[in-house]
Parts: C-alpha cells; sequence; structure tokens
C-alpha cells in the first residue's frame, strides 16, 4: 500500500492536532504517511522530500506549521502537487501561524484551513483525491450525507428537551 497523503509537521508536538487528519483519512481508508520535517531545522529534506512526493506517488500534502509557519510554503514552493496548510495553535492563539500560511506570493498557494483545523485539511484532500477516484468520491458523497443526518437527529433531540417558555 503506497500513500495518497502525506501529512508533515514541523515538530512532534504538533502530532496532538494532526491525529485528527490522520483519523479521518484512516476512516476514509485513504493511505496515508505521517512525519516531521522542518523548514528552519532539516531545510534540506524538507526540499528532497517535496521534490520526490509526486513520484513517490502521494497526490495531496497537509503541513502543518505554527510560530513563523513556513513549512507548507516551502513545500510548495519545491512540488507540483497540492499543499494543504493547517495553521498550528501557539502565539497569538496561532492568528501568527495562519496568516504565515495564506500570504504565499503569486504562483506558490498553499490551501489554508482554520487554525488547528486538521480534520478540514483531511476531508479537502479525500475531496481532491475523489476528483480522479470513484470510490473516494462516494465515501466523501456518504460522509457529506451523514453531516445533514446529524444534524436532524440533533433537532429532534432539541424538540424533546422542555423549558416552560420554549415554543418548539
Amino acid at each position: 500500500m503506497s500513500p495518497l497523503v502525506s501529512i508533515i509537521m514541523g515538530s512532534t508536538s504538533d502530532l496532538p492536532v494532526m491525529e485528527k487528519a490522520c483519523k479521518f483519512l484512516n476512516d476514509m481508508q485513504i493511505p496515508f504517511e505521517v512525519n516531521a520535517l522542518s523548514a528552519h531545522r532539516t531545510p534540506d529534506a524538507v526540499e528532497s522530500f517535496a521534490k520526490g512526493a509526486k513520484a513517490r506517488g502521494i497526490k495531496v500534502i497537509i503541513a502543518a506549521a505554527g510560530m513563523a509557519a513556513a513549512l507548507p510554503g516551502v513545500i510548495a514552493a519545491s512540488t507540483p502537487l497540492p499543499v494543504i496548510g493547517v495553521p498550528v495553535k501557539g502565539m497569538l492563539d496561532g492568528l501568527d501561524a495562519m496568516l504565515s500560511i495564506i500570504q504565499m506570493p503569486p504562483g506558490i498557494p498553499v490551501a489554508t484551513v482554520g487554525v488547528n483545523g486538521a480534520m478540514n485539511a483531511a476531508i479537502l484532500a479525500c475531496e481532491m483525491i475523489a476528483l480522479c477516484n470513484e470510490d473516494v468520491a462516494k465515501k466523501m458523497e456518504e460522509y457529506k450525507a451523514g453531516l445533514g443526518a446529524k444534524i436532524e437527529k440533533a433537532n429532534k433531540d432539541l424538540a424533546e428537551v422542555k423549558y416552560e417558555y420554549k415554543v418548539n
């Protein structure tokens, strides 16, 4: 089994955030890999990874970074693959990381999800893969349909909650 998605984080301290992406990809039965690479501490390894990812069969890269948050952009600069950046909450509640990831120069886009939004990054990666993979497309359709069912159930449950002045 070869990975389709690569999850890269600047440090293993980001793993608690990125576990949601790992769990979603695992639940969707999408082969993935997880590695720690630092744009500042291992720049040669980051460049080598990014340049070789497509040849290894990777389709989408999810890169998590906090603070200076250079990792997603550095990867995007060295690969033709789509890169999804996950800003990790740290200083300034992650706003500094988010701005570093979304403010990329023309020609080097990085799709960016919300602060600590690892699950949304995994969902977006699956949607990208679904464009050319019918099995993944079907799983995503089922997942999205399940979201609506959860809300419908929540409303039924809320209807059972009683308050003296509640009218629904």
